[in-house]
């Protein structure tokens, strides 16, 4: 992965920031992109402290000219995006009987919409280099259901059929499209969990543990990496076996 350029969504922490500092540890430059400019600072001082080369980038993936901006700032500090992680997602749980159309469409706009125009953003560099990968993060959610959580799981389900189209339309020119999908893994979206909740959860399990952010970005290292070039289409479950 030396001397790639690395895109990384929702880097600010959690999965994000574990995928950047796996990545920077592999030898990529690393943009850092999310809403918080601050958290991202600190990421890159991280990156920067292992000598390793970061950027910090502001997106705002619910605003298409945020989307535009963030990555014609990077192409031009980077000179071209080889590696595109698309972490970056939001929740906004219900039951669906009473689930609002602002919190149905939010979810699918950021995590949806959001991550297939910042796919468009690279497409065409890629297809230049005739090299890239594209990896999206969607979740076991997205896989098998859950209660509460329709818009998030349509969100993500989506995910999944947008990677195995792109990937189809890119393969000829050497650029593949995978996607990663955790199941509960120990971040600030899960920590809010009660203990009874937590241990239902546990219980569904087989390995019975959650996993940690860094076992994600040990997927997302792979699929991103010159090993990796023979796989496209594909979703790679870091789940502990919650769904099989």
């Amino acid at each position: 992965m030396h001397n790639r350029v690395a895109f990384v969504t929702g880097a600010s922490g959690g999965i994000g920031k574990a995928c950047a500092l796996a990545l920077a540890d592999a030898g990529a430059r690393v943009a850092l992109a999310a809403r918080r400019r601050d958290k991202l600072e600190e990421v890159a001082a991280e990156i920067r402290s292992r000598s390793k080369e970061a950027y910090v980038v502001e997106l705002d993936l619910a605003s298409d000219e945020s989307i535009k901006q963030a990555f014609a700032v990077t192409a031009k500090e980077f000179g071209r995006i080889d590696i595109l992680i698309n972490n970056a997602g939001i929740t906004k749980d219900g039951l669906a009987l009473r689930m609002k159309k602002d919190d149905w469409n939010a979810v699918i706009e950021t995590n949806l919409t959001g991550t297939f125009r910042a796919i468009q953003q690279v497409l065409q560099g890629m297809m230049r280099e005739r090299w890239g990968r594209i990896v999206n993060i969607t979740s076991v959610v997205g896989q098998a259901g859950n209660a509460g959580q329709a818009n998030y799981a349509a969100s993500k389900a989506g995910l999944i059929g947008l990677t195995k189209s792109m990937a189809q339309e890119m393969a000829s020119r050497r650029i593949t499209v995978n996607a990663v999908a955790p199941g509960f893994i120990e971040t600030d979206m899960t920590s809010s969990l009660s203990p009874e909740l937590k241990q239902k959860v546990l219980e569904a399990i087989p390995l019975r543990r959650l996993g940690c952010p860094q076992d994600v970005a040990a997927a997302v290292r792979f699929l991103a990496s010159e090993e990796a070039g023979y796989i496209t289409g594909h979703v790679l479950a870091v789940n502990g076996g919650m769904y099989m």
